[in-house]
């Protein structure tokens, strides 16, 4: 099978065109070969790690809270670069093309919840002078909703989608910021404006050649960054100092 796979890449692969033309209202961008196979690398090599990381924060939990929260972290992690990955493997390959647009839809949605699973451990795990719980609730709703969208408008309206994830991504980190102690705030930071800096290429898919690729380096940079602090900073892993750690 791993023969196989490599004879189509090394027969379709066509070095000559770095990019298609931007998609029609409504329509998913088609990629061309080496597009293809630079979508599926840069989450393809961090599903394994994933599983690691998981396991790893288990091991650290030190209450059946902390093994909720990072269950629930975990497994979003997990699921945003399997799911993705899988999604562009079947696009590039055509094995099980009728999976093709469940994937398609879930490698969009999967993104509201590892954002809200994202902000899950910080917001019941920190102490906040008001509001925690109310946010929380509120940013697993719009995790809900953008799922809703993908389910019943995927790529009709683009900017709508951007929109969705922006709200969801940005809004909550207000409440953040009103944390009773701020360590781990700094990683926060360069993950968030990691993130932003990735949505750039998100949406400029046949404008920018490998857009779609770089976004995804964006995002695992992004992910390294918020795991780092909560390993560090909410399960007590065992380093001389965190990075940026600005607490007395």
């Amino acid at each position: 099978m791993v023969v196989t796979l490599l004879r189509q890449v090394s027969s379709n692969a066509d070095l000559k065109r770095l990019k298609n033309e931007p998609p029609s209202q409504g329509e998913a961008y088609n990629p061309t070969d080496v597009e293809h196979l630079a979508n599926i690398i840069p989450h393809g090599a961090w599903v394994a790690p994933s599983l690691a990381a998981l396991v790893f924060m288990v091991y650290l939990a030190a209450s059946d809270l902390h093994l909720t929260v990072v269950i629930i972290y975990g497994l979003a992690l997990i699921a945003l670069f399997s799911v993705s990955t899988i999604f562009h493997f079947i696009s590039y390959t055509g094995w099980l093309r009728n999976w093709k647009n469940f994937f398609h839809i879930g490698d969009r949605a999967v993104i509201h919840v590892f954002i809200a699973s994202s902000y899950t451990p910080w917001l019941i795990l920190k102490e906040f002078h008001s509001w925690a719980e109310e946010v929380l609730t509120v940013v697993w709703v719009l995790a809900v909703c953008g799922i809703l969208y993908q389910y019943l408008f995927h790529e009709q309206y683009k900017w709508l989608e951007i929109v969705l994830y922006l709200v969801i991504g940005v809004c909550p980190s207000i409440i953040i910021m009103d944390m009773k102690e701020s360590s781990g705030l700094y990683e926060l930071s360069l993950g968030g404006i990691t993130y932003m800096l990735g949505v750039l290429f998100f949406k400029s898919d046949g404008v920018i050649p490998f857009a779609h690729a770089i976004w995804h380096c964006f995002v695992f940079v992004g992910a390294l960054f918020h795991y780092y602090a909560v390993c560090v900073y909410l399960l007590g892993a065992p380093v001389t100092a965190g990075v940026g750690d600005k607490t007395p």
